[in-house]
Order: structure tokens, then sequence, then C-alpha cells
């Protein structure tokens, strides 16, 4: 019993029989009564809710600042010297200020609570050799579970059988396509979380195929768990504006205590009564402190948030709006952030003509280029598409919300698009060649086949990969004509594979036959050509990036994908230029220490698991960087929520990453980062301005007051005047200039140090 959830052991570098053994089970799977037994030793398959801080805790929070504690003690003096409306605006600004944090602070625990809902609801398992279908939750180590297309895993499995088994991963490893299972064990022992072909994982879906794994691990074990516990063991930070604020807090006590202390004294030694200079000097302290401060925050803020809304950007967190403005660095995922996440066609290669083709994601619309010029369909490009469509079982479809989706496996999904660029509908070419039968892809064929009948009688159309579907053929198109395969062309074929696969461009072979059967379908065949499909980043992206570049702000890949597919996307977007590409593995063998001496001079992470990417972020926080990170999938959580400020994905982002975020991009677009970081810099600048204005008002004042109590002159202004200079006649001027609109070369600008105080020498000089 000791060993059935013992996380040390490799599973994934065990034989299927030494797996069984390690967790004392059966092929046939568990008795009921052993499952019980088990159940009641490590707990139900299901993620721990996290120990709430109860609410009033957090509203008691609220008033642990030195501003809102000045302001509480405003409150008190005013209404002690008669003044209820100016106690009653205070006290409404500092608990809408209270209660805005309060709300902000009790909704933040939603990320575990989504994480909790991505779990399978029942499972399908061997019990007493019988299969039966029970609670997700009641899934034990040594379970046998069967999969089937559509199924989400409900615990961590280590694969007893697969039969074409794909499952989609994208939300926990990152991994834009597929992954194909299989059954034989990986020596690497240190290999990534991404690369255990032989482990399939909770919380991720069947696509393809069907299966049978041994439950390795359940619940908190899970590589879901280990995601939920590190999102309950992240704290999050304070922001720059929040720390700025209790700075300037303090200041503004040290000098109302300071200008009290001077007051009451002088006025003393000048014989006057002692309660009255005290509550004179108490309500010129009180003149000091910005009483409108967390009114012109909130409504610098609010106003910030709807124009960034207005840019296809929702922020969860009003604070989080100003961190934009002091952020330094940007990590981002590549799937569905830096690209649409969505598989496309980009090339097609005949030996006859190379086309490219132009439009990305899976809106059927686009053009055929040839050397930079659109053309009309070539033939043997359009006769390639026709086959590949045929031979795949993906459909197109357009949703009621206007966008295009694709129904099964995006691979297949790409060809069908492509073709339906070139005006092949694949519904109307099923009617027009019906599919008579098909050898399906395996693992070990590595290619599918489809029959149809047509107006020649039988044909067989291939696909898979280049070199399988090169090895079936013993003729080509070329330039339309059908010509022998001879070794020269065969190497020029498979060199530009080997070209196109180094681009990261995933390649496949598409080729016929005419007039065969199921028997010799797969011999003989006529080489069609090649396809090149690759994850298209967003066309926006590039100008971003440097418009990044321009404002100073540092942009990093942080992806689970291969590093030869995260290169080619980062040089292609001008993220990577002088500095490092490197993989989880090299990550795992740098300590802390070095990963924070060397991360300034890497550009892409590849291959990556959820706790390298907090590493990365918070090696960038050790060196002082505000960062701000991006991504979509189950895997960036505990990142988002570690990183200054966290931005997910609205469109194909999952709940876990939008909740554990403080801003969601509306549209997927990370243009929309760059126009949010913009308001955050103006509404920082705005602030700023606030308390220059008004600072430098109060000032004034206190020289004046100060000037005559020293001079012995009478007072030149009561203690109801100074409040009433002090709200009404510099507060209303001082609220306009929280509206003021951002400056035009702020952008190109660099950020600022979150480290520096609002009141720089500079600041202080213009306000003397």
């Amino acid at each position: 019993m000791e060993t059935i959830h013992d996380n040390s052991i490799p599973y994934h570098v065990l034989t299927i029989d030494e797996c069984v053994r390690a967790l004392d089970a059966s092929r046939h799977g568990l008795a009921t009564p052993e499952a019980n037994l088990r159940l009641a030793a490590v707990g139900p398959n299901e993620l721990e809710e996290p120990e709430r801080t109860p609410p009033w805790v957090l509203l008691v929070a609220q008033f642990k600042n030195v501003l809102i504690a000045i302001l509480l003690i405003a409150v008190a003096l005013s209404a002690a010297l008669g003044h209820g409306i100016e106690a009653l605006i205070i006290g409404v600004i500092v608990v809408f200020a209270a209660l805005l944090g309060f709300v902000q602070e009790y909704r933040a625990g939603r990320a575990i609570e989504a994480l909790r809902e991505m779990a399978a609801p029942t499972a399908r398992v061997l019990r007493d050799g019988d299969e039966s279908i029970i609670r997700a939750r009641e899934v034990v180590p040594g379970d046998i579970v069967i999969l089937q297309v559509g199924d989400r895993i409900p615990a961590d499995l280590r694969i007893l059988e697969a039969v074409n088994l794909q499952v989609d991963e994208a939300p926990l490893t990152g991994e834009s396509v597929p992954v194909e299972k299989h059954t034989a064990p990986i020596a690497d022992l240190d290999i990534a979380v991404a690369e255990r072909r032989d482990i399939a994982y909770s919380g991720t879906v069947v696509t393809y195929g069907r299966g049978r794994g041994v439950v390795i691990a359940t619940g908190m074990r899970t590589e879901f768990g280990k995601i939920a516990g590190m999102l309950q063991t992240v704290e999050v930070g304070r922001t720059p504006l929040q720390e700025n604020l209790d700075r300037v807090g303090r200041v503004l006590a040290v000098v109302a205590l300071v200008v009290v202390g001077v007051i009451v004294a002088l006025g003393v030694l000048r014989g006057q009564e002692i309660f009255e200079m005290f509550l004179f000097g108490i309500a010129l302290a009180v003149a000091v402190v910005p009483e409108a401060l967390p009114a012109v925050v909130t409504i610098s803020l609010a106003m910030g948030v709807q124009r960034i809304v207005r840019r296809n950007a929702l922020v969860r967190r009003l604070p989080a709006v100003e961190t934009l403005g002091s952020t330094s660095v940007i990590c981002s995922d590549k799937t569905g952030t830096l690209t649409r996440n969505e598989m496309t066609v980009r090339e097609v290669f005949t030996t006859g003509v190379s086309a490219i083709l132009v439009g990305s994601g899976y809106e059927p619309t686009g053009a055929v280029t040839v050397d930079g010029s659109v053309v009309e369909v070539p033939g043997p490009v359009e006769g390639l598409l026709r086959a590949a469509t045929l031979a795949s079982d993906a459909a197109l479809v357009h949703e009621t919300e206007g966008r295009w989706t694709i129904r099964g496996d995006p691979t297949e999904g790409a060809l069908v698009v492509a073709a339906a660029k070139v005006g092949l509908e694949k519904s109307s070419l099923e009617t027009e060649f019906p599919r008579t039968a098909e050898i399906p892809f395996s693992s070990e064929r590595k290619r599918m086949t489809t029959l149809h009948e047509t107006p020649q009688g039988t044909a067989a159309y291939s696909k898979g990969a280049a070199e399988i579907i090169l090895d079936a053929c013993a003729t080509v198109v070329d330039d339309g004509r059908i010509a022998p395969l001879d070794e020269t062309t065969r190497r020029a074929i498979l060199s530009r594979a080997e070209t196109m696969a180094s681009e990261g461009i995933r390649v496949l072979g598409v080729a016929s036959k005419a007039d065969t059967d199921m028997t010799t379908a797969e011999e003989n065949m006529t080489f069609l050509g090649l396809v090149g499909l690759l994850d298209p980043s967003r066309p926006e992206v590039a100008a971003s990036i440097a418009a990044c570049r321009s404002a100073g702000i540092e942009v990093v890949m942080i992806t689970g994908d291969h590093p030869v597919t995260a290169t080619a996307i980062a040089r292609e977007l001008g993220i990577l230029t002088s500095g490092r590409v490197i993989s989880g593995r090299d990550l795992n063998r740098m300590t802390d220490d070095e990963l924070a001496r060397e991360v300034a001079e890497i550009d892409v992470y590849a291959r990556v698991s959820p706790a390298d990417k907090l590493r990365i972020v918070t090696a960038w926080q050790k060196r002082g960087a505000v960062v701000a990170m991006t991504g979509d999938g189950v895997n960036d959580a505990p990142a988002l929520k570690k990183s200054d400020i966290g931005v997910a994905m609205g469109i194909s982002g999952t709940d876990v990453s939008r909740e554990a975020a403080e801003m969601i991009l509306l549209d997927d677009n990370f243009a929309s980062i760059v126009a949010a970081v913009e308001e955050g810099r103006g509404i920082f600048g705005n602030i700023k301005k606030y308390l220059m204005y008004l600072i430098s008002s109060n000032i004034g004042e206190i020289l004046l007051m100060a000037g005559a109590t020293v001079a012995g002159m009478p007072l030149p202004l009561s203690a109801v005047q100074i409040l009433y200079v002090n709200l009404a006649t510099d507060g209303l001027p001082a609220l306009a200039l929280s509206v003021d609109p951002p400056e035009k070369d702020l952008m190109q600008r660099p950020p600022r140090d979150s480290t520096r105080g609002i009141f720089t020498r500079p600041v202080v000089t213009l306000m003397s």
C-alpha cells in the first residue's frame, strides 16, 4: 500500500509489467474491496480546497494602511470640529476604497476552484474484471482506466494500450497539436513532462483513437494537482502604486506630526491655550494630507479600466492598471498568445511549383502566391489539396457567433481549410468522391489512406510522414505530368522537407493511386507533394513587440512547444535577437542564483514546465523587474499569479488562467497589452500631477501659518477655513488632473523605476 501513491517512482521509464507490479495492480482491474481500501488510504481523487481567509479579516486588513489611518483621523477631527459634511465626504472616500480592495481580494481565490472544475466528473474503469463507470473522485492508484475519444482523463495514467491514441495536452503543457501516446517506456529519467509519451495526464482530453492506462497518481499528486499546490503557495506581491502610496502616506504622517508639534509648541510659548492650539495644529496637519487622494486614484484607475476595455482588455483588479505602466519585462506564452493556436497550411510544395497560401487561422479566405505574386491555383496544388482533404476526417464549422472552428484533428482541419481557400469544399468533394474504405492512421504506420469512388474507378489518397509516403511511391507529379520518381528527385524532396522542418514547420507528404483496391492501395503510389503546416503568429504581434522594444520593455517567449518551433516563431516576431534559446532541461541544470544572473540574456525558453515558468518570473523579479506574464493554459496559472501582472486570454484561455490573472485580453491579442501599458503609464502620470499640484498648494498654506506663528502675528486662517480650502478650492482642480490625456511620447520613454517614490528630486524641486 505504501507504493501506490509514491510520486518518486519514475513510471515513464518502467515497462508496463514493472509499472503494474509497482502499483500492486492487475490488468483486469482492482477488486472493489481493494479499491475501497486504497480510497481510504490516499483520499478522494480531487484537488484540495485551500484554506480561505475569513471575509472579516480581509475587510479589516484594508484599513491597515498609513494613508487610510490618517484619513480616519481626519474624519474624527472634522466631526469633532463640527464639520459634518467634510467628515461625511472623507468617510465615504475611505469606505469606498476599503470595500473596493475587499471585493478584489475576496474574488482572488477563484483560480483553484476553476482548476477543480476541469476535473472529469466520471471515469470508465475496470472493477472486478468488468467495465464500470464511477465518479472520478473514486478513482485510485492501480485502477485501469479505459480511454475513448472525447474522454477527459480523470487521473495521471501510465499507458498500457494505445490504438492511434492522441491527447490534447495544450492546457497543461502548451503543445499546439494533439500528442500521440504509446506504450513503450522512455529511457530518459529527466525528460520533460511534455515529452513523456507513455503518460497521460489528468484534465487532458482524448481527441483520437482509444486506449487504456493504469492510474499512477490522483488528486494533488497529479500534474494538475501540483499546479494547484503551486497556486496555493504563490504569494501575490503588492503593486508599485500601492507601495508608492504607502510611502507617500508615511512621509505625510511624519510631516503632519512635525507640524502639530511645532504649531502647538509655538502657540503655547506665546501664551495661547493648549487645547485651542492643539485643535488648530491638528486641523493644519489634516491640511497636509490630500483627502481626495483615494478618490483621485480610484477615479483615475476606473477611467483607465474603461479606456482599456475599449481597447479589448479587461482589468479584474484596479491597481493592476497602473502596474502595467511600470512593466519592464513581458514573459509571453507562445501558443494562443503570440500565435493563433490554429494550425494553418503555409506552404504547398510540388516538384513543379512551390506555393504559399496567404491567410491564417480557420477562416477559409486567402490566396495562393508563387514567388510573391498572387496566381490562379496551379493544377498540381489543387490536386494535392483535394487528395489531402479527402484523406481527412475533420470538418470546418461556421459557428453562430461568426467564428470558424474545426471539428476533429487540428492538422486535418488545417488541410480542410486550405482546400476551402482554393474553392474545394469538403462536403462537395465527399459527395463527388464518396469514401468506400480506409486504412486508419497508426503510430507504427504514420499515415492514413482512404479509398474513394471516382469516374475513373476506385482511387486511393494517402497522407502522413513525408519519408513514409515517399517510400510508398514509384512516380511523382512533375509540373502536371506523372514521371518516374528517381533517386535525385527523391533526395530533393527529402531535402526540402528537412528545410521546412528546420523552420519550425510541420511537414506532411501526400500521394494518390488510381484504379486500386485495399490490398494494393499503398503500393507504387504517385507522390503529389509536401504540405507545410504551422501555428501562425498573429499578424499584429511583430509590430507590438517592436513597440515594446521602443518603450524599453523586454519581451521573452516561454513555451512548452519544441525548441525548433519556438525558435522559428521567435525569430519571425523579432523576439530572438542576440539572446539565447534554452530548453527546460537546460533550465533544470541551473540554480536559482545562476538563473537570476543569466535571465536577461535568454530570449526563448522551450519545453518548460509550470514550475520552470514560475522560476523564470521569480528570477526577473529578483533583478528588480516588474514582470507581466501572459498565458492561456492551466500550466500558466502559477506564473500568472506570481507575476506583477498576469495577463490571460479571454477567448482561448482556460478558466484557471483567467481567474489567476489580473487582466484578460478580450481578443487574445498581444497588441492589446501595449495599449494597456500606455494607459497604465498615463494613469501614474496623472496621479503624480495631482499630488504635485495639491501638496505644493498645501505647502503654501503651511508656510503661511507657520510664518505667522513664528512672527507672533494673529493666525490668518481658522481651522474651518483651512479644511474648506483643502477640500474645495484645491481638491476640485486636482481632480481634473486625474483625467488628463496621456502625453504623446509616453511610449518612447523607458519604464519608470518601480522602487523610486513619487517625490523624486526633480519633483520636489518643481514643487518648491
